[in-house]
């Protein structure tokens, strides 16, 4: 049960993101310092996994462009 994230997580990461998209990366090792830097975490894992959270958003947003130019590419 790696994968599941807390609503705290969830709901941290998401609010950071829409704030400051244009500083994270799809490298977790710099979004871990830019959250460290924005915010104010209690505790080492939990500023891991918000980083590893957001790293993951972008990810999928990423695919989901990717796949979406793709099919309009083969649609024309």
């Amino acid at each position: 049960m790696g994968k599941v994230r807390t609503k705290l997580v969830k709901r941290v990461a998401r609010e950071l993101l829409s704030r400051y998209p244009e500083l994270f990366k799809r490298d977790f090792e710099h979004n871990k310092r830019v959250v460290a830097m924005l915010a104010v975490i209690p505790s080492k894992k939990l500023r891991n996994q918000i980083a590893g959270y957001i790293t993951h958003l972008l990810a999928v947003e990423e695919r989901r462009r990717i796949k979406a130019e793709t099919t309009e590419e083969t649609s024309e």
